[in-house]
């Protein structure tokens, strides 16, 4: 089998950390809505945690869309609260689709002032050439790349891993 990302080494999510790490994208970060392009970036980072795939996080000055804010909130123990975000784009709104951390916890201020998106909700996403699979299930955002192993929590019976 011959793996054709080369920009993107292989990675096991059950090797991921734990409590999570935030660490730079050296990859092109793209995402699709209504056959618009509402990000294209450099400057992403992306969050890692045991058995998630990775959470991209994107600076607002990179994100070419409108953002709705909507009611509602979700408490992560390591990032603290997020808030959500209809995006609109074109003539396609996507509910609920992106959600950001306003006020993060002193280890994660650099996905302050960045969003991330549900790919689930999204045309496409890209991490650089590579289209991005979503994380199974309703909750969380990971992308899944195919340099991605491991078994990746979100699918049903796996939320309390």
């Amino acid at each position: 089998m011959t793996f054709e990302f080369p920009e993107l080494e292989i990675e096991n999510v059950q090797d991921y950390p734990r409590p999570p790490i935030v660490e730079a994208v050296p990859q092109r970060i793209r995402i699709e809505l209504s056959k618009l392009t509402i990000v294209d970036t450099v400057n992403a980072v992306r969050v890692l945690e045991t058995h998630h795939p990775p959470t991209y996080y994107i600076p607002l000055s990179d994100v070419d869309c409108d953002l709705v804010p909507v009611p509602g909130t979700s408490f992560c123990e390591w990032k603290g609260n997020a808030r959500y975000f209809d995006v609109k784009a074109g003539s396609i709104s996507a509910s609920r689709a992106a959600w950001s951390y306003e006020k993060p916890v002193p280890s994660f201020s650099s996905i302050r002032d960045c969003l991330a998106f549900y790919a689930t909700k999204m045309d496409a996403c890209f991490v650089g050439d590579a289209r991005v699979d979503p994380q199974a299930g309703t909750f969380y955002g990971g992308w899944i790349t195919p340099n991605l192993r491991g078994m990746p929590k979100g699918a049903p019976g796996t939320e309390f891993w």
